[in-house]
């Protein structure tokens, strides 16, 4: 066997007094093709980070071969100083590269070069941190959630494209089918250490499982043998001591093994809180069409959903999606057609940006509205403190400010404060965003028991093929059709005909327009620009401008592995702001795009 590329051993990390690695250890081989697996919070990305050598662990070994080239994605892109896209691609190329190869991956992903980095969308920015990355086709690719923000056609050629590779790959990513179709070895870490299976993560779960079943076997057998020996303690140690002093040691050691022991996390608890049943015809639309300047986004379709259907709705990016749902959901009225809604509906909405979250709002207010401590569940009170844990907050995250957690925690929060209202119909934009493979099973089990009727929006294909009963698919020039079954179903009534076939044809301009489409609620060429408007789309640029380089400072400051050691406040202070900055960006990145959309079209 060939020696490997990098090595990691008895790798030990804590934060703030407490352990998150403690003797993880990673070999890469060539050509190997690991996944790393694992709860959110359980350090994956902080070991990939050690992986890549930007973050110093506390102790144990890395190696890394000196002549092997090694390329790291991080979960957020950093295009430093970087004019256009292809000079951040170029500038990632090694001394013998041809340039030329990152015009050529920048092609494939749909990307001129010409591009502002600081103007570009959450997908844009991902597809360009890819290029970034595989057009030197290093000897170790690293990828941290490689397809955040992809669609499902980039995610398609980006499994083709990996599979084509020599690179030996470590990722991390939650979509289970891309670890399945690509993965040949499964690192699980679990409680700050690492366990190997020679196998693809198809074979993990049902390893894992039985892993924990008999670590569960042992901690009672473990507890049992306590119990003996504390009735033996009990009943006159004393009398017997110089004869049983190494008795008396080993229960102690077995009270300390009890003690320190690292429990597996638990689980969420979800429960969604239902309302009264709706009508059995929930949707009928009839011939709805929808377009924008030139650009049709629908045309012509009909449906009708009724009660406890499941309905995915899937498509490129900038296909329309989130138009088709609100004209569904009677968030947007169509040009021509109709729409009819069924009687006693009670719909709940979870969007994929987390926008109903509010920065400054603590857990406990995002849950109770900041009106009491009680959350009614089912016509229940339950307290705020108990609901977190549900889906696996600490009691001391009561006060915890959205903008400091996690993209996983935010997204547990957004789940916990939409199942806590009653509804009979739930349209959820990508919810599965963030969320561990863990969370994503009981997700789906809570929408197999929902007595309600779910519309899908997602790029998961594992999840649509385990939720849905019929996919609605784009076939191109803003034709929509509906398939029985999941994705993979759709993909077979197709004969295989994969969505990037159904991308629309369109300017970046007309692009953008579509994907805000469903934002606009009033026709933009009756409304007039204001002055706060102008303004705002005038300074915005160089607000984003000045975020962007402050996102990048504190990037660089994070990165140095003694910050926190030597100054643990800064370090959280940091961190906080990071989050904020990040958020700040991201909300004037899509104000300035609503803002010079509505110039355009009223310029038109």
């Amino acid at each position: 066997m060939a020696p490997p590329y990098l090595h990691l051993k008895d790798i030990r990390l804590s934060f703030g007094g407490t352990p998150l690695l403690e003797g993880a250890e990673l070999a890469i081989a060539p050509g190997e093709r690991i996944c790393l697996v694992g709860r959110n919070g359980s350090g994956k990305s902080t070991l990939l980070k050690i992986a890549a050598g930007l973050i110093e662990a506390d102790s144990g070994e890395r190696f890394m071969h000196p002549k092997a080239s090694v390329r790291y994605l991080a979960q957020e892109a950093n295009f430093g100083d970087a004019k256009t896209v292809r000079d951040y691609v170029v500038s990632g190329l090694g001394p013998a590269d041809d340039p030329h190869v990152a015009d050529a991956m920048l092609f494939d992903l749909g990307l001129t070069g010409e591009e502002d980095p600081k103007q570009l969308s959450g997908g844009e920015a991902r597809r360009a941190a890819l290029a970034y990355v595989l057009a030197p086709e290093p000897d170790v690719l690293l990828l941290d959630e490689p397809t955040n923000h992809l669609d499902l056609p980039a995610i398609e050629w980006l499994e083709t494209k990996l599979g084509s590779l020599k690179s030996a790959i470590l990722m991390i990513s939650h979509d289970r089918r891309f670890l399945e179709n690509l993965s040949r070895l499964t690192v699980w870490l679990d409680r700050g250490t690492t366990r190997v299976l020679h196998s693809g993560f198809a074979k993990f779960e049902a390893w894992r499982d039985e892993i924990l079943e008999s670590a569960e076997l042992e901690r009672h057998k473990l507890d049992r043998k306590i119990e003996r020996e504390n009735s033996w303690m009990h009943g006159g140690v004393t009398g017997r001591r110089k004869r049983n002093v190494r008795r008396v040691r080993e229960l102690a050691a077995m009270r300390a093994k009890r003690r320190d022991e690292r429990k597996v996390q638990g689980n969420v608890v979800l429960a969604a809180s239902t309302a009264s049943m709706s009508g059995r015809l929930v949707i009928e639309a009839d011939r709805i069409s929808k377009q924008f300047g030139e650009t049709p986004i629908v045309t012509d379709f009909s449906t009708r959903i009724l009660r406890r259907d499941r309905i995915g709705i899937v498509g490129p990016n900038g296909s329309g999606k989130t138009t088709l749902t609100k004209m569904l959901t009677g968030g947007l009225a169509p040009d021509t057609g109709t729409v009819r809604l069924g009687s006693n509906l009670e719909m709940l909405i979870v969007d994929q940006n987390r926008d109903q979250l509010k920065p400054e709002w603590t857990v406990s207010d995002a849950l109770t509205g900041g009106r009491s401590d009680q959350v009614i569940i089912n016509g229940q009170a339950r307290h705020v403190t108990g609901y977190m844990q549900d889906f696996l907050f600490a009691a001391e995250q009561r006060n915890t400010p959205v903008h400091v957690l996690s993209g996983g925690e935010r997204g547990r929060l957004m789940l916990a404060r939409a199942l806590s209202r009653p509804s009979n119909f739930l349209v959820l934009d990508e919810p599965t965003n963030d969320l561990d493979i863990e969370t994503l099973d009981l997700l789906q089990e809570l929408l197999a028991d929902y007595p309600g009727t779910v519309i899908l929006v997602s790029h998961d294909r594992d999840f649509l093929d385990r939720v849905v009963t019929s996919t609605i698919a784009p076939e191109g020039n803003g034709v929509w059709t509906e398939y029985a079954g999941g994705y993979t179903d759709m993909l077979a009534q197709r004969r295989g005909d994969d969505l990037s076939k159904s991308a629309p044809a369109k300017s970046p301009t007309a692009r953008a327009a579509a994907a805000a489409a469903g934002r606009q609620q009033v026709s933009a060429q009756k409304r007039k620009m204001s002055f706060k408007d102008q303004h705002a789309l005038e300074t915005l640029p160089a607000t984003i401008s000045a975020l962007t380089k402050e996102i990048a400072a504190l990037d660089r400051r994070l990165a140095d592995a003694k910050l926190y050691a030597s100054d643990p406040k800064a370090f959280a202070a940091a961190t906080a702001r990071l989050a904020s900055a990040q958020a700040e960006r991201a909300s004037a990145e899509e104000r300035w795009l609503d803002l010079e959309i509505l110039r355009e079209e009223i310029g038109a």
